[in-house]
């Protein structure tokens, strides 16, 4: 089934917007994060009142613009019917990497995906406490030709994957993503299998960020992660270039989103 054409450059001028505005919330929070009482989800991982800030924001945002189209999203109940797979939703991440929001090293992000028949076809990445917003948009949703872009003090550049692959390293080490929380021996085992490895850790979904802009080569993630995570950058390193699959090179898609829990995958900063 195919989607019909519906976002232009004001809508996506709006989702940046949008994902500035909750980073504002997020960060006058994270400015008194040190007197801060800590809840805990039960998942274990704490939430703070900027979760909660920045959902609503977005979430009223997105309603607002796009009322026809249902919203997940980490901080509110999941209503999505088991079974059912809808041609279009957004999958709301209001604040991935809480843990690096804790610790205060600024790797949190704003994540932003809208998923087109099981295919993150729109990503926004914000991380407002490194001043930093990627934007990647492509499919037969869009009214404008591909686009992958990021936003700095310098403003916007258009950026595009490293085109790196295992199969051409030469004497090059594999510049590699990984996660600063979630480490796993699974992933350890699998580095090994290279000569050289230069590896960058980094919170969040920053993570699919370096990919996209060239800075990494691969994102193997070997550890669970749901599709609020990974949407929004998954959109990002196609729309930059590259790929994403899961751990058995099938693609990794987002189909039915009552099921929220990802497989294993790996982020290609190549075609």
């Amino acid at each position: 089934m195919g989607a019909v054409k519906m976002l232009d450059d004001a809508d996506l001028r709006y989702l940046v917007a949008l994902a500035d505005t909750a980073g504002e919330a997020i960060m006058a929070v994270y400015e008194k994060r040190d007197e801060l009482q800590h809840a805990v989800k039960a998942d274990k991982s704490p939430l703070t009142a900027a979760d909660l800030a920045s959902n609503e924001i977005l979430v009223l945002g997105l309603q607002t613009r796009w009322p026809h189209i249902p919203i997940l999203s980490e901080e509110s109940v999941n209503t999505f019917t088991i079974g059912v797979q809808p041609q279009l939703y957004w999958a709301v991440d209001p604040l991935d990497g809480t843990k690096e929001f804790v610790k205060g090293n600024g790797e949190f992000t704003v994540n932003i995906a809208l998923v087109v028949n099981g295919e993150p076809q729109i990503g926004v990445v914000g991380a407002p406490a490194l001043g930093l917003m990627y934007v990647g948009a492509y499919g037969d949703i869009c009214e404008f030709d591909t686009q992958a872009k990021k936003r700095d003090a310098d403003g916007w550049k258009s950026i595009r994957v490293s085109g790196v692959s295992v199969d051409h390293l030469g004497d090059q080490p594999l510049r590699v993503a990984m996660s600063h929380s979630h480490p796993s021996a699974e992933l350890d085992k699998w580095l090994k299998q290279f000569k050289m490895v230069d590896s960058r850790e980094i919170g969040s979904s920053l993570t699919f960020c370096i990919i996209a802009e060239g800075a990494a080569d691969v994102y193997p993630r070997l550890g669970p992660t749901c599709i609020w995570d990974a949407a929004a950058g998954h959109a990002l390193v196609k729309a930059a270039g590259g790929f994403v699959c899961q751990w058995n090179d099938s693609p990794l898609t987002y189909a039915e989103p009552s099921i929220t829990l990802n497989p294993f995958f790996i982020a290609w900063g190549h075609t």
